[in-house]
């Protein structure tokens, strides 16, 4: 038995002392972790001793949920900050100088000028857009800073609930066959 399969077999009956119902839960939690991800958590699950499509479902709704927490919470937070940006400011009528008149500054609202990240941004989400985003981001970075840095940057949340949910299954998808497939033809379990 080389390394590799007492490893895999090690982890198995580790996996095997925790309750059937609790199995899939462990890999729905892990895959909410960042880095790890649905393609991790159903690779965990897969050579936890898991079916596959068990490992891969739980993975999956591991990782949506906590893409669906950090979008409310974005979006909660840019509405906050874009509200706050849109209440007009009054100049003056402190008291502070009293011989200037309040008339002579009008209530002014703030100016929202772009900054050059915010318009490299946009440029990018033009070319790309979300699908190209959401399908690519994970190459990159975890789904919940992708989904946050769109949601921040004005996307709306159902679009990007959508293709997050998209990509999220295909790349678990894609892990858990190519775990599957591991372990059954290359470690022989």
């Amino acid at each position: 038995m080389n390394p590799i399969e007492r490893l895999v077999g090690t982890f198995q009956e580790l996996v095997a002392q925790v309750p059937e119902i609790l199995q899939p839960m462990i890999v729905l939690i892990a895959a909410a972790i960042p880095f790890v991800e649905g393609e991790g958590g159903a690779v965990i699950g897969i050579v936890g001793g898991l079916d596959p499509v068990v490992a891969a479902v739980a993975a999956a709704a591991g990782n949506f949920l906590c893409v669906l927490l950090v979008v409310a919470v974005t979006a909660r937070a840019r509405t906050a900050v874009v509200d706050r940006r849109r209440r007009p400011v009054t100049v003056g009528g402190g008291g502070a100088r009293p011989d200037v008149d309040d008339q002579a500054f009008p209530q002014t609202s703030v100016t929202t000028l772009e900054s050059k990240g915010r318009q490299r941004f946009n440029r990018w989400l033009v070319r790309f857009g979300v699908p190209g985003a959401s399908l690519l981001g994970p190459l990159a970075i975890p789904t919940q800073f992708t989904a946050a840095i769109l949601v921040g940057g004005g996307t709306p949340r159902r679009w990007v609930l959508l293709w997050q949910a998209i990509a999220i299954a295909a790349w678990t998808m894609l892990a858990a066959v190519a775990g599957w497939a591991a372990l059954t033809f290359v470690v022989g379990f």
